[in-house]
């Protein structure tokens, strides 16, 4: 046996020489000082880059937020279920937690195999064959009748969006469940539960194993905040502030699945031949590169390629090789763990034993040889984990902004556990990498199980809050019933707005507009367009051109009134207005000019002619006495002669919803609808004249003025309406008026998000029950803040910063969730209430025309639709839900109402011309 000679044989020179051609082989693999440092470094950049709001997107490192915010505090109780699933075996536990004046952790647990065909199946049958599982462990220990709380511990890279609620990324550790990649884990296990039936379980949380091991080690030391995995494959977690996530306040345990980290090119100048051979080999080239220089699924086949190239190359074995040392995965990393066994030489032993088991008739040189490869691997994958750790805890300390950092590391994983120097190494490097860190590693001796079901304890205690707040953003949500019963409402209220004998009890008034024809081409001149819709308004001169190559060329100036003129009497309004068309023609160098003018008149009219409009009352806060029931057309005038600085020709006025059907009508033939979301909301669209029983005349079309921001005034709202909605109507200026607009228009959705979060805080719900006195106040929470907040863009850091804004200095990660999922909430029914109001527009015009199908065009303007994120997607959706038969193209107008006014006026002046 040669096992006799290797005491002797291991301190010769011959020895050393060996040793030294293995590590004159693998010199590239043998990382110095300085290359560990630049590791860190390099892995720095990394997670800067993960935890960027604008660089995660490319980051290699993702530093996933697990939405864990909190440890154990030692007042949780009950019973919990805890599944562990991170490789080809997985756990189900029984946890019991009480804490009758000490803490106390039992714990029944059972191992089940997850077959490899399965692992490589459908995920269906990888989630049947886990519910299956589950049900055995229940039926054993008699509790399958009870429904307990359960953490899933899923050990795979993950987007959270919510503690229960997890996205694979992607699958690694050889998984390749074909249908999971991009959905709900949760979801799908609560599928394949509920298609079982013969139990029931509430799962509470789905975390990564690293929190696992963290939230385990941390229930037994309160300093630790940091898990790490080194085993079949490798992940880790720490928990800091993340700019992410949070702000300057809080923390969140962070998935950061390291695995990733090179697979961008960082790692490329010392990856090796072997590295890239086994990479290659693998499931998924080109992933998961770092993972695979150092976790336990490739240290061993790591170790196989390097024997291999040496055989190959004569340096081993006499240049033989043999079938099994040639096959893939047939060089365990155990192997290398017990050839690393120091004590009393039996790593020699061990591997002359393992080589002669691959076939081999191996030397003393050659077992030495291979002892030393399996040193030169090992030492690596240890200290590039020191390396990526040394990063973390230079991040924290930062963060923390701690001359000397103390903390704990949680550790679990085979390959840390069972090495015999895996963990010296690892220690070592970090001390000397970080001298300025005291860090203890802590070893989980019971695994992720446990963490699971603390996470869970805690989640339970906090989910009865979670509750009450779905409870009251349900009243906020709307079903496709509900939806399909406001259309048929809106539907009704336009007939009776069209019918003279109903006509005046109406709320959507339907109103002519006498615009009855569109641009055929011959427009030109010049006009002037006044565009007044809001406390801003805009004087504009349009330069219109005909021909082949007609154009529309436009100049314009925004001007503010300001709101005690709003308040205050028309004559004062409307010499403020003709002050700044003076103010207007003189910036263009045509003061005194005289020109046709078209005047975009956002607010209710009744119309008898093009050049006439009667307000029927002011809306958007507008309260300027002495102009209901005036026209609005001759105030302007009045104002003109009074100013006698110039004179205008007002060939029409129009609604802004008119001129923006108008604008995109001058691109799109067939766009007949105009619609307006923005600080108001209002549509108009061209009616058969034959229903506008307000005109005389039954040939041809009308543009009618819906005025549909009052539709609900008599009632047709309220079994919708929301105390939300109430305390918003009672705080207007016109309490009981405009009921529609005010649930779906930029002036009130701030306002109702804020009233949901004085409802929230008031209840203990939201901002730990303390209320701001900023919050308090009206307005204060702008509707711009909703398309800021619900921008896919913006992290909860910035969430924070409008928080903070409100004087909600002290708001957590949480708060800045639940009230992103408040500000989508109340936009989401604002989109589908407007879709269904205009679902009512398109069937009807579909019905008048006696078509089975109807294409049109709705032309579209104003804030809310331009700049919040998701309202024109969810508008769409609805009405493409609620009027299947039409086929609806939304064209956004780029330069707004006032290049509409000016092409009805041309449009008027050439009819007028012609004597039409």
């Amino acid at each position: 046996m040669i096992a006799s000679h290797l005491l002797a044989y291991y301190f010769t020179e011959l020895h050393h020489d060996h040793v030294q051609k293995v590590d004159k082989f693998l010199y590239h693999m043998r990382l110095s000082d300085e290359n560990l440092m630049d590791v860190s470094k390099r892995f720095r950049r990394e997670m800067d880059k993960g935890l960027g709001r604008d660089t995660n997107p490319t980051a290699a490192v993702k530093m996933l937020p697990t939405f864990v915010r909190s440890t154990p505090d030692g007042t949780e109780t009950g019973d919990f279920l805890a599944l562990d699933l991170g490789g080809t075996n997985f756990r189900v536990l029984l946890v019991r937690v009480s804490s009758n004046g000490k803490q106390k952790v039992e714990m029944e647990n059972q191992i089940y195999a997850i077959p490899e065909n399965i692992m490589r199946g459908s995920g269906t049958e990888l989630f049947d064959h886990i519910a299956e599982c589950l049900a055995n462990f229940l039926e054993k220990l008699g509790i399958k009748d009870k429904k307990l709380p359960l953490g899933f511990t899923f050990s795979f890279p993950c987007q959270q969006t919510k503690l229960d609620e997890s996205f694979l990324v992607s699958w690694t550790k050889g998984f390749k469940a074909s249908g999971v990649e991009g959905r709900d884990v949760v979801g799908l296990l609560r599928k394949a539960i509920k298609k079982r039936g013969d139990f029931d379980i509430d799962i509470v949380a789905v975390i990564n194993d690293t929190v696992g091991t963290m939230m385990t080690c941390g229930y037994d030391d309160h300093h630790c905040e940091i898990g790490l995995i080194v085993g079949e494959s490798l992940s880790y977690i720490c928990t800091h502030m993340l700019e992410l996530v949070d702000g300057d306040e809080g923390r969140m345990c962070v998935n950061m699945e390291w695995g990733a980290f090179g697979d961008d090119g960082a790692l490329d100048d010392i990856r090796t031949e072997f590295d890239r051979e086994i990479d290659a080999g693998s499931l998924n080239p080109g992933k998961q590169l770092f993972e695979k220089m150092i976790s336990g699924m490739y240290i061993g086949e790591l170790v196989r390629l390097i024997l291999v190239k040496m055989a190959k190359d004569g340096l081993l074995f006499q240049g033989h090789t043999t079938p099994d040392l040639l096959t893939t995965g047939h060089f365990q990393t155990s192997f290398v763990s017990a050839m690393e066994n120091k004590k009393n030489n039996e790593g020699l032993v061990s591997a002359e034993q393992v080589l002669r088991g691959l076939g081999l008739d191996p030397s003393p040189e050659d077992c030495v040889a291979t002892q030393r490869v399996c040193q030169i691997v090992s030492t690596r994958a240890a200290h590039l984990c020191a390396a990526t750790l040394a990063a973390v805890l230079r991040q924290i300390r930062d963060n923390k902004a701690a001359e000397r950092l103390r903390t704990t590391v949680g550790v679990d994983g085979s390959v840390y556990k069972n090495h015999p120097q895996f963990a010296r190494r690892l220690n070592k490097m970090v001390r000397l990498l970080v001298p300025d860190c005291d860090v203890r590693f802590l070893r989980s001796e019971d695994g992720s199980g446990k963490g699971a079901a603390m996470v869970t304890a805690v989640a339970h205690r906090l989910a009865k809050q979670h509750a009450e707040r779905q409870r009251i953003l349900n009243t906020l949500r709307l079903s496709r019933d509900q939806l399909l019963e406001v259309k048929k409402r809106m539907e009704e209220e336009m007939n009776r707005g069209l019918a003279k004998k109903t006509h005046a009890t109406a709320t959507v008034k339907m109103l002519p507009t006498f615009v009855r024809s569109t641009p055929d081409g011959t427009e030109r001149g010049d006009f002037l367009a006044l565009d007044l819709g809001g406390t801003n308004f805009r004087v504009l001169l349009v330069r219109v051109r005909s021909g082949k190559r007609r154009s529309v060329e436009m100049h314009n100036k925004i001007y503010t009134i300001p709101q005690d003129i709003t308040q205050g009497t028309g004559e004062e309004l409307f010499d403020h207005i003709v002050h700044c068309i003076a103010d207007f023609l003189e910036y263009m160098g045509m003061k005194g000019a005289s020109l046709p003018l078209g005047f975009t008149f956002s607010f209710p009219c009744h119309q008898t002619r093009l050049d006439q409009g009667i307000l029927i009352k002011w809306t958007k806060g507008f309260k300027a006495s002495g102009c209901e029931g005036e026209d609005v057309a001759t105030l302007l005038k009045d104002a003109i002669h009074r100013s006698e600085d110039f004179d205008l020709d007002v060939v029409a006025v129009v609604n802004d919803t008119v001129g923006t059907m108008m604008t995109c009508g001058y691109e799109d033939p067939q766009c007949e609808v105009g619609l307006i979301v923005g600080t108001g909301t209002n549509t108009c669209y061209m009616e058969e004249m034959s229903n506008v029983e307000l005109v005389d005349g039954d040939e041809g079309r009308m543009c009618v003025n819906m005025e549909w921001g009052a539709f609900g005034d008599r009632g047709e709202l309220d079994d919708l309406c929301t105390e939300f909605d109430r305390a918003v109507d009672d705080q207007s200026t016109y309490p009981g008026k405009q009921r529609y607009e005010k649930m779906i228009s930029g002036m009130y959705l701030g306002e109702i998000v804020r009233n949901v979060l004085l409802d929230f805080t008031a209840k203990g719900l939201l901002f730990r029950g303390k209320l701001s006195e900023r919050l308090k106040t009206r307005g204060i929470f702008e509707t711009k803040f909703l398309s800021q907040i619900e921008s896919d863009r913006l992290a909860l850091r910035q969430v924070r910063s409008i928080l903070q804004h409100l004087g909600l200095t002290s708001s957590t990660c949480d708060d800045s969730i639940l009230v992103k999922e408040v500000c989508s909430v109340v936009s989401k029914r604002a989109a589908q209430l407007c879709g269904a109001g205009l679902s009512a527009v398109i069937d009807k015009i579909r019905l008048n025309r006696g078509l089975e199908k109807l294409s049109i065009t709705v032309g579209v303007d104003g804030t809310l639709y331009k700049l919040h994120p998701h309202f024109a997607t969810i508008m769409r959706e609805t009405l493409r839900d609620l009027a299947p038969n039409c086929e609806v193209t939304l064209a956004q107008s780029e330069d707004g109402s006032g290049k509409g006014a000016a092409l009805i006026t041309a449009v008027a002046c050439r009819l007028r011309d012609a004597g039409k």
